[in-house]
């Protein structure tokens, strides 16, 4: 829907640019924003099996807190490349094509990953932190506003952005992503991937540091 919808409409308003032209600097924005929505499966998971005891329960069989973490780290993990994976299918059958080089869908599905478990761990620490079923929902919509569009995910970083604004795409993760991803996408690989992926990697190390602590420290369940 955002591809079609975005894509077409924004590029009606883009006087230097086609549809196709728009789609394809969209495209690879669209792949990048599945790991958000991936994150936002597995810390949902989580809240969900504390707040009804369903936590307690797997924990009193064979299973550690370890293990439950891989699980739903694995699965934020699958929610981001089939995320990806989708995209590059309506993409090609909006566009035409795709990119087939190996360099550049390596580099495309190792953003993806690095994302996914970036959003996948934020989820995670928020859903070990908060209590409440309200509060929880609330900051997490607010998370993927904020993280949606002070990003490159629909629009390139411009300079003439006010110094806040500016700061909020240096430091969101998304930005790398996309970043990352459009790159290869287009083909246009620089020595600058290689800094976008240093960075998200050392965000995602902090970020899934501080969601272990967080959740192992937690309650099993919430009454």
């Amino acid at each position: 829907m955002y591809l079609v919808f975005f894509g077409y409409g924004f590029a009606s308003i883009i006087s230097s640019g086609s549809g196709t032209g728009y789609l394809k600097f969209l495209t690879p924005g669209i792949m990048s924003f599945q790991v958000v929505m991936a994150g936002t499966v597995g810390g949902s998971m989580l809240w969900s099996d504390r707040r009804w005891g369903m936590l307690a329960q797997l924990l009193s069989g064979p299973f550690t807190r370890l293990q439950y973490l891989l699980g739903i780290m694995l699965t934020s993990l699958l929610f981001g490349l089939a995320g990806a994976l989708v995209m590059l299918g309506v993409a090609l059958a909006l566009i035409g094509s795709i990119p087939t080089g190996l360099l550049s869908l390596g580099e495309i599905f190792g953003a993806i990953t690095l994302g996914s478990i970036f959003f996948g761990a934020l989820m995670l620490l928020l859903a070990g932190l908060v209590k409440s079923n309200t509060a929880y929902n609330s900051i997490q919509i607010l998370l993927i506003f904020v993280v949606n569009f002070a990003s490159t995910v629909f629009y390139p970083l411009s300079p003439s952005l006010p110094l806040v604004l500016h700061a909020l795409f240096v430091a969101n993760p998304l930005t790398y992503v996309a970043d990352a991803v459009r790159g290869a996408y287009t083909g246009a690989l620089s020595p600058t991937d290689g800094y976008q992926i240093v960075v998200l990697l050392i965000e995602t190390v902090i970020v899934l540091f501080l969601a272990v602590r967080a959740y192992m420290r937690s309650e099993l369940a919430y009454e």
